[in-house]
């Protein structure tokens, strides 16, 4: 039996399999409001067979966006126009979903990647962005604002609003997103963090606050399934490590975390990266080790076999997709039928079935016939 196609219960949550589409940002909301492309997308992708879907970066205030046109979920309209979307998807698919809520902090307001990115000046509709340490991620970048106590408590409570948001709108997992050089893996990083107070200096001080942030939303969310991505390293002398990681992700198992999504990255320039197939699975594997809870491992996982020695060998318990699947949205389709598994899959597809395949769609029940 294949384990990528075995089932998994992470908290209250129960998947079908293991596979996972990442958060994968779309830069195609309008003021913060989910449009007909995330129907379309999320729709596609809702239908492809894997355990679980993670919605997007989500921001939670409007300036934790990494562009203007980031998703957002700090307000009734946008609570409202995700919802839309949501109710498309669940009348077709019984996939779980999970949302990723975000603040950018000083890598917020900037151009659309395919306008080029960079920052937004203020006269092109950038805004003040907010860090622990007025430190930009570019020198060339405008000087982000320190957060202060009121910034703190602001932020703090626009994460557990959010989450409160993914509640009403029936949403089963949240993932707080603490990776790729975003607000809360700035506070962990000493990088990015030289304050004097209790948020900055030492690894107890910079775990402060994104302790807190995961605190307040579980205590919030106490019935929903709560995880958290996480950069394992900065890929940078003196930065961010996967020691730290592991010290944190035993604080974050402590505060009732149900799993992590490890990443790495994203925080500074200077980072050197050698990518390769799987080059961050052995994260998930130390962070898996340390912590005891469930990881998901990601990043050029891109074929079935791959995927299974994964699952198979106990490196993590879970594998995320998204370039991968964004190429092939039936990714999990031709996975299954490589590992001789089966998939959910809706009956107006039923009849796309290859020959010699006759148990790929588990609850297919078609006539023997094809007209």
């Amino acid at each position: 039996m294949s384990q990528l196609f075995s089932p998994l219960a992470i908290g209250r949550l129960h998947l079908t399999n293991r596979i996972v589409v990442a958060p994968m940002c779309q830069y195609s909301a309008e003021d913060g409001l989910a449009t007909d492309w995330h129907l379309m997308h999320y729709g596609n992708l809702a239908l492809s067979g894997a355990g679980l879907l993670i919605l997007e970066a989500t921001a939670v205030l409007p300036e934790g966006r990494i562009s203007p046109a980031d998703l957002g979920l700090w307000s009734t309209p946008c609570e409202e126009a995700l919802g839309r979307v949501l109710a498309a998807l669940r009348k077709y698919s019984a996939m779980p979903v999970a949302i990723q809520l975000a603040h950018a902090g000083r890598k917020a307001a900037n151009r659309l990647p395919w306008e080029g990115g960079g920052q937004l000046p203020s006269a092109a509709g950038g805004w003040q962005s907010v860090a622990p340490s007025a430190l930009p991620f570019l020198p060339t970048e405008s000087w982000p604002e320190a957060l202060d106590a009121a910034g703190l408590a602001r932020v703090e409570a626009a994460f557990v609003e959010a989450a409160q948001r993914a509640r009403r709108l029936g949403i089963e997992a949240i993932e707080i997103h603490a990776a790729h050089g975003y607000l809360l893996h700035q506070f962990l990083s000493p990088l990015a963090n030289t304050r004097q107070d209790q948020y900055g200096g030492g690894l107890e001080n910079r775990m402060r606050f994104p302790l807190a942030v995961f605190a307040a939303v579980r205590a919030a969310v106490p019935e929903m399934t709560l995880g958290i991505r996480l950069s394992a390293t900065d890929w940078v002398a003196g930065g961010w490590d996967l020691e730290q990681s592991a010290v944190f992700s035993r604080e974050l198992g402590r505060c009732g975390c149900d799993f992590i999504h490890v990443s790495s990255g994203g925080l500074a320039a200077q980072q050197k990266i050698v990518p390769g197939p799987g080059y961050q699975v052995p994260l998930a594997e130390s962070i898996r080790r340390a912590s005891g809870l469930p990881t998901i491992a990601v990043g050029l996982i891109t074929e079935a076999e791959q995927a299974e020695a994964i699952i198979a060998g106990g490196r993590a318990d879970m594998v995320a997709l998204a370039r991968a699947i964004l190429f092939d949205p039936r990714w999990p389709w031709h996975a299954a039928a490589k590992l001789g598994a089966a998939v959910d899959a809706p009956p107006q597809y039923w009849r796309s079935l290859p020959p010699g395949q006759s148990g790929l769609f588990g609850a297919m029940k078609m006539p023997s016939h094809r007209p």
